[in-house]
């Protein structure tokens, strides 16, 4: 009796759905030579990201951007321990210092390193989605990281999230290409793009841990094959990444013991998933149906172990228990917040673009849809970051050599040492100033606890000469959520504690108040400051 093999049928068929219908590109577009079809569509995406991210690569920075680019103004000597205190990794601020000694510290200048950085993704996610799903995959790949509303938010500012995307990128490329297809050339490049990963935020240990539960799946689902040497592949890669961080571990390690917080404010219980990685909502739900319609004919038992279907479930399994630390680890630490999931971008637009390239026309739909919804830069990237720049340019003709500068809320002070003249002597509710141009968060809550505030600010009064000018930024603090956390609400308190000290002042005709700024008060979406200049007359 013989045995007949059954003909596979389409999941289509089993499941009783139509299958979906193919789109192809115009027969003109198919006689174009390959370097040219594919150079033009990523000059075309290149171009237009530009237009879309750089319309305010001139405005303002917010306090953020000013610890960054006071950081990196410093010796190169000095940035591991201004790191240390300021947080983070010292790898960008290593480029920003570069950067800045060879094209200056202007807005416009480190924020068109950020926009460079976003502009090497397109050619690059071009690449990787050709290589693993073919050329509308790369395609694809492509759109989604020009239009990609995380990367527009924060192309226009001088912060590490843009170098984190790009190195992500390529170290989602070595590890697919490395481990998933056994391209073992390319296994460099996972563990060199993983530790520069680390050297650039702590949170690229979100998808150190991700990437090593995929590292799991992969193996799982691997012929005996390409689990010859996998085991030693990934022990070396790992173990070599692990060595070359120990130099840092010790910083990372007294970060996370002692730096201060300022936005930790998500409970565990109740927080959304960040959508703002994506898009919003329309786009993860548009991106999602298409993935689920591409990757569907993957589950067949016949397909699950091929190696475009294990890349599949690598890339899903590498973001969703990387996303999932970091809503475990939001208990202990700021690990909710969109910006810290920079990781995270590339691994979920290349599914994305591998899921949609395979979903013929839905998938076709889904990329035109995305574009739509991610075509005005004006909902993700704001408008106003700071108005301390207002401040300044009207504060700073006003002031002279030696007057003071009291800042009432920390952070804020590197930010308005970058705005305001030289030469002006410079506290904060921590007390006295040596590097206005820097931020230490190491321990910052607990000094600015034991700080008295008739200590503070009333040692910058005594100080001052008869005729000398106090000029004092407090922040607008009302009916802003993220002045619910503990350091916001200690801030806020001992603002309105210098407030109650110099109005005492001014009563009693020590100070007299000569101007106030801003002039008016633009929303600002990273808080906004206020300013009073003093002039001491008695």
């Amino acid at each position: 009796m013989s045995t007949a093999t059954r003909p596979h049928r389409p999941l289509s068929q089993v499941i009783g759905i139509p299958p979906v219908r193919e789109v192809h590109a115009p027969a003109w577009f198919n006689r174009l030579p390959t370097w040219l079809s594919t150079g033009g569509i990523v000059l075309v995406l290149m171009v237009v990201s530009t237009v879309l991210r750089t319309r305010q690569l001139s405005g303002e920075l917010w306090f953020n951007e000013g610890i960054a680019v006071g950081i990196a103004q410093h010796s190169l000597g000095d940035l591991p321990g201004l790191v240390r205190g300021g947080g983070g990794s010292p790898l960008y601020y290593v480029l920003l210092h570069f950067w800045i000694d060879a094209l200056g510290s202007t807005s416009s200048d480190v924020h068109w390193l950020s926009e460079l950085l976003a502009l090497l993704t397109i050619p690059a996610a071009m690449w990787l989605g050709w290589s693993l799903g073919g050329r509308r995959a790369g395609i694809f790949a492509a759109i989604l990281f020009a239009f990609s509303a995380y990367m527009t938010q924060f192309a226009e500012e001088a912060q590490p999230y843009e170098l984190l995307v790009l190195l992500s990128l390529l170290t989602t490329a070595g590890f697919v290409h490395g481990f998933v297809y056994r391209r073992r050339r390319y296994l460099w490049l996972f563990a060199v793009g993983l530790e520069a990963m680390l050297y650039t935020q702590p949170t690229a240990g979100l998808y150190a841990f991700g990437a090593g539960c995929a590292l799991g799946v992969v193996y799982w689902l691997g012929s005996a094959e390409a689990r010859a040497g996998f085991v030693r592949d990934a022990a070396i890669c790992l173990v070599g990444v692990a060595l070359f961080y120990l130099p840092w571990l010790p910083t990372t390690i007294h970060q996370i013991g002692h730096d201060t917080s300022p936005w930790h404010y998500a409970p565990i219980v109740g927080a959304a998933l960040p959508s703002q990685i994506t898009g919003g909502d329309r786009v993860d739900v548009t991106l999602l149906v298409s993935l689920l319609v591409g990757c569907a004919p993957l589950a067949v038992a016949a397909r699950r172990r091929s190696p475009e279907a294990v890349t599949i479930w690598a890339l899903i399994v590498l973001a969703v228990l990387g996303i999932l630390l970091a809503r475990v680890g939001s208990v202990a630490g700021p690990t909710w917040v969109s910006r810290y999931f920079g990781v995270m971008v590339a691994p979920i637009l290349l599914l994305a673009a591998l899921g949609s390239a395979r979903a013929r026309v839905v998938g076709v739909i889904a990329i035109a849809l995305t574009i739509a919804f991610c075509a005005n830069p004006g909902s993700f990237a704001p408008g106003h970051k700071s108005d301390m720049q207002e401040i300044a340019a009207q504060m700073g003709p006003l002031l002279h050599q030696g007057d003071a500068v009291a800042v009432a809320q920390p952070e804020q002070a590197p930010l308005a040492y970058y705005y305001l003249p030289a030469g002006l002597r410079w506290s904060t509710t921590l007390g006295p100033l040596s590097r206005p141009s820097v931020m230490n968060w190491s321990g910052a809550y607990g000094r600015l606890q034991a700080a008295a505030p008739s200590t503070t600010i009333g040692g910058v009064v005594a100080s001052l000469k008869t005729g000398q000018q106090l000029l004092v930024v407090r922040p607008l603090t009302e009916g802003a959520m993220n002045w619910k956390a503990p350091w916001p609400q200690l801030v806020r308190r001992r603002a309105a504690q210098w407030g109650k000290i110099l109005d005492q002042d001014v009563a009693d005709g020590t100070l007299a108040a000569v101007a106030v700024a801003p002039a008016n008060y633009p929303s600002a979406c990273c808080v906004a400051s206020s300013a009073v200049l003093y002039r001491k007359a008695r």
